[in-house]
């Protein structure tokens, strides 16, 4: 159903750590199959019956905690899992109301996350499983203190997963701090990145560019994507164009 035929490295290490309630500790970077590695144990674990949160996810981004939480839906769709994602710029209205229902599996960023847990409008009092995803990048953005904030609020008796594509120092305080005899699985890149992206060149006359640009967003229609120009100008110019095409935009 979701195209899984095989385990990547980093899911036949960690997955059967989980599943024996083991800390674990990942580093690799994007597109190793990291979110499945955790949430399909994940998954098998938790108690369908328990109306409680029992896995909170945290992200450094809403749209990291959105895929997330679609991941986790999706892998624990036959199991009938309610998951739910909390992170600002949303309603806090509308999350409230969804974490009040029966929800087993919570995804979100650490300011919306602690909002909740500090309005009691998240209960985190059964949480079984931690993830900290990308916590590299949370420190970069400075979210640190925020996750350490929440991590002093669970359970003490819970499995703690960390992932991270670089392990620096605060990283490593954070692990030390608050995991048990971690597994840690160092996942190298089988090919870099340069080789996992696919390059196309166009040779076009500058007065086409606009025109090839249109088709190309036709035939290719991307979900998102991103335009860079070489001038101020040329960025209003492609601006105004696509705008004109009603695609959603901005510059």
């Amino acid at each position: 159903l979701l195209n899984f035929n095989s385990q990547t490295k980093v899911q036949k290490q960690v997955i059967p750590a989980i599943l024996e309630q083991k800390d674990v500790i990942i580093k690799s970077h994007t597109g190793s199959g990291k979110t499945a590695a955790f949430a399909i144990p994940i998954c098998q674990l938790l108690d369908w019956n328990e109306n409680k949160p029992q896995a909170l996810v945290i992200t450094p981004t809403r749209e990291l905690a959105i895929q997330v939480r679609e991941d986790i839906f999706n892998l624990g769709r036959f199991e009938r899992l309610k998951v739910a994602a909390v992170y600002g710029k949303a309603p806090f209205h509308l999350q409230m109301k969804e974490l009040k229902q029966k929800t087993h599996a919570v995804v979100g960023t650490p300011g919306r996350m602690i909002d909740h847990i500090e309005r009691n409008t998240l209960d985190i009092s059964k949480i079984k499983y931690l993830v900290i995803d990308e916590a590299d990048e949370m420190l970069k953005m400075g979210f640190i203190e925020e996750v350490d904030k929440i991590i002093g609020k669970l359970p003490d008796h819970r499995v703690t997963i960390v992932l991270s594509a670089t392990m620096p120092d605060h990283i490593n305080d954070l692990c030390k701090r608050y995991m048990k005899n971690p597994l840690y699985v160092d996942v190298e890149e089988q090919t870099s990145t340069s080789e996992a992206i696919s390059q196309e060149r166009y040779e076009v006359n500058p007065l086409d560019k606009l025109e090839l640009l249109k088709d190309l967003m036709t035939v290719e229609n991307p979900d998102s994507c991103l335009i860079f120009c070489n001038t101020q100008l040329k960025v209003d110019e492609v601006y105004n164009e696509l705008s004109k095409l009603n695609y959603a935009c901005d510059r």
